[in-house]
């Protein structure tokens, strides 16, 4: 029960969906080994009997193909989902865009075009507002231990550092960063607390944390520690648990309540 006097603190969870080209649901180790899933509506339709928040729905292989978003696939996710979708993948122009809001996309996520620039993000919140535009920021460490930004699901690396990119599009328009982390996507090994802290402390967006969480514990600490205004999970929600096999699965209710926003009130 909630001390008088203090606030539950609702934080967002949500799950990481990734399709390849082929339109399959997916689960990667690090960007690279991928373990087939199952069928993406499938999968959204017993979200909708968890009562997921929202869903984040990601095509790993259309930035790096050159293709469009595959629109029939994803309007046909969108019209099965109760919650909120975001939508990331092959996002070059308003074309694009545009044409993903008009197959009830929520917010449209901009990630391999950062590469371009910030004119793309500014362009999209200035035309549908700034909640509707989210910035993945994929990152990885290098041998010598310096992190940046890589693209194009982890194969251009920017050079860059993810606090000062967020920052610029933060300023350009985007309202709400994924910081997603390379190195630990899939690994069940918890977030990066440290570059997740030093990105939330950069701007004054929400960053959602994402790559690496292995239970409610780590989506607690990047709330209470890094600051994070939400979190993400792809194994965690598709696995029974780690080195078991696929169960598509979301804490019920009663246990997020318990488990997290119990430990993360407002005074």
């Amino acid at each position: 029960m909630t001390a008088p006097g203090r606030r539950l603190r609702r934080v967002r969870v949500i799950p990481t969906l990734l399709i390849d080209g082929e339109g399959r649901l997916v689960k990667t180790v690090k960007f690279a080994k991928r373990t087939y899933i199952g069928d993406p509506i499938n999968a959204v339709q017993i979200f909708n009997r968890k009562e997921v928040d929202e869903l984040v729905l990601m095509d790993i292989d259309a930035s790096k193909s050159g293709r469009d978003p595959d629109y029939a696939l994803i309007e046909a996710i969108v019209s099965e989902a109760f919650m909120p979708v975001a939508y990331g993948g092959g996002v070059t122009s308003m074309t694009h865009i545009e044409a993903l809001y008009g197959c009830g996309i929520e917010k449209v996520i901009l990630s391999s075009c950062l590469a371009q620039g910030t004119s793309l993000v500014s362009e999209a919140a200035a035309r549908f507002g700034a909640q509707a535009v989210v910035a993945c920021l994929p990152v990885k460490s290098s041998m010598l231990g310096k992190t940046s930004v890589r693209l194009v699901s982890g194969k251009k690396d920017t050079g860059s550092d993810a606090a000062a990119m967020a920052t610029a599009l933060a300023d350009a328009g985007a309202g709400e960063l994924i910081l997603y982390s390379i190195d630990r996507d899939g690994t069940w090994s918890g977030y990066d607390l440290d570059g997740l802290r030093r990105v939330a402390n950069a701007v004054d967006v929400p960053v959602v944390a994402c790559g690496g969480a292995g239970s409610l514990d780590d989506f607690r600490r990047a709330v209470t520690e890094a600051g994070c205004s939400a979190v993400s999970a792809g194994s965690l929600f598709v696995y029974q648990s780690r080195g078991r096999g696929v169960l598509i699965t979301y804490p019920k209710p009663e246990v997020l309540r318990e488990k997290l926003y119990e430990r993360i009130t407002l005074d």
